[in-house]
């Protein structure tokens, strides 16, 4: 019986560990999504362009996809994610990326990245919580600067752009055949339960505290790309 209850109360600890350490890997990506927003507004001529970001409906970071100086191709990463409600920008909802290819340089030791998804059809794809880049949906390297291309190129029919960060500035970056799938136990460590990706980005969640830099940073960037005219 003694044996019993200690099996069943290090059983207890052992899920009390894990839970402190996915909600701390949970809220460290948020802090480190954030960094990553500020660091676009900080250098807007390099970064992405004030029409992209008004345009957004979803804004999707991944900090630090890369480390050890390898091709992302087969490499994975953790994101974030948050859409446009009527009530402002929604909790957010937690990914894992993995597969493809971002055709970036052998010696990179991280790469951040960031998705705009641009239409309802994209944002559908991310509520889905489980889709591949290229194939359920459309994909281009978004454009550069402080201002968008005359050519509106990028605004058509695709749903997602994307960029790579390294070495202090944003390029388009590529990522086809890359899959997204809801991330279950960074979702359960910070809502307590399992929220559907749907109630999570259609506002029907209340964001948690530890969300409040990154999605600070998502209203800010707007503000910030705008005020740089």
């Amino acid at each position: 019986m003694k044996k019993l209850t200690f099996v069943i109360a290090m059983l207890g600890l052992s899920s009390l560990c894990w839970a402190g350490t996915a909600r701390q890997d949970a809220a460290d990506r948020l802090d480190n999504s954030a960094k990553v927003l500020h660091q676009v507004m900080d250098a807007p001529d390099k970064g992405i362009p004030e029409e992209v970001l008004e345009g957004a409906k979803c804004i999707a970071v991944v900090p630090n996809m890369i480390k050890g100086g390898f091709i992302f191709g087969g490499k994975h990463g953790k994101g974030v994610a948050t859409c446009r409600t009527e009530n402002g920008w929604s909790a957010p909802a937690f990914f894992t990326i993995g597969g493809g290819s971002a055709g970036l340089q052998i010696g990179v030791e991280g790469v951040d990245l960031v998705m705009i998804i641009q239409n309802a059809k994209g944002m559908e794809h991310l509520i889905a919580s489980k889709f591949e880049i290229g194939t359920d949906a459309s994909a281009a390297a978004g454009p550069v600067g402080r201002h968008a291309s005359a050519n509106t190129d990028w605004k058509l029919d695709t749903e997602i752009l994307t960029y790579s960060r390294a070495n202090g500035a944003f390029v388009g970056a590529t990522l086809e055949g890359a899959s997204i799938r809801r991330d279950d136990d960074s979702t359960r460590a910070i809502y307590g339960r399992k929220a559907s990706t749907r109630a999570v980005l259609t506002g029907k969640v209340a964001a948690p505290d530890a969300a409040r830099a990154f999605l600070n940073a998502v209203s800010g960037a707007k503000a910030v790309a705008r005020a740089g005219n």
